[in-house]
């Protein structure tokens, strides 16, 4: 069984009782070599398409798994913006493709991986539908939010709050001027062109933070009761997997599950 403080129990004031909702770090499993938990000891990396062993990621499954009222609902990520149902994943069925999933069901545990791309989970007020986006900046100016939104409106929900997880911060994430355009097109306005800060040494380089992003595209799907942001995976080597910054590395987690 894993310590409550390897977890990242989010400060989400709105988030019903009814509705649970954590995200993982690299504390608290098994994995050794570059999977591990930056301080020598087991990390629990969750993805098993990160060349680590298999059975040790089975394990740290398995040792989540143990904090949650059900099987986490493991979808292939693509970096696009396709919403599942979280309820048509698991054993027996086929692999489910997407990068947000929804659930209206008791112990259906939506659940997202990262290592630095943003994850946002959802729920609505009332704490009858809830969801997990995974928001690359693909994903994110693709319109993944605004897809798991509708989603979730579709299924019922009324008023939505939202709480956004750890994921590469404002002072790491560099980007291309392909990425500024890519947001400028998908949201129009100086205030997304304000997410993105020039590195004076390299004119067509820019340092983007993912949450303002974030926090406009939700404001603009009607989604203004926004938490979380600001822990940035890149920058904590001994709490944190980061592609950006490891390249081989594991995946964390991010969860939500009615009770």
């Amino acid at each position: 069984m894993m310590e409550a403080s390897s977890l990242v129990w989010p400060h989400w004031p709105d988030l019903p009782a009814t509705v649970g909702a954590l995200a993982t770090s690299r504390d608290g499993g098994v994995s050794q070599g570059p999977y591990d938990d930056g301080k020598g000891g087991g990390g629990l990396n969750l993805g098993l398409h990160c060349g680590d062993d298999p059975e040790l990621v089975r394990v740290n499954r398995e040792r989540l798994q143990a904090c949650l009222p059900g099987r986490p609902a493991w979808i292939a990520q693509v970096h696009g913006a396709a919403v599942v149902d979280a309820a048509t994943v698991g054993p027996g069925q086929p692999v489910r493709t997407g990068d947000a999933s929804v659930a209206t069901q008791s112990g259906v545990v939506c659940a997202i991986m990262t290592a630095d791309c943003l994850p946002v989970l959802f729920s609505s007020l009332d704490g009858k539908v809830v969801g997990a986006a995974h928001a690359g900046w693909r994903g994110l100016a693709g319109g993944v939010l605004g897809e798991t939104v509708r989603a979730m409106r579709a299924a019922g929900a009324g008023d939505i709050t939202a709480w956004m997880g750890p994921a590469i911060g404002p002072t790491a994430f560099e980007v291309g001027a392909e990425v500024r355009d890519a947001f400028a097109a998908a949201m129009p306005g100086e205030a997304t062109l304000a997410a993105f800060s020039p590195v004076f040494d390299q004119p067509v380089k820019f340092l983007a933070d993912i949450f303002m992003l974030a926090r406009l595209m939700l404001e603009r799907d009607g989604v203004t009761r926004i938490h979380g942001g600001g822990v940035c995976t890149a920058t904590a080597p001994e709490r944190f997997y980061s592609y950006r910054r490891d390249h081989v590395t594991g995946r964390q987690a991010s969860l939500i599950w009615i009770k």
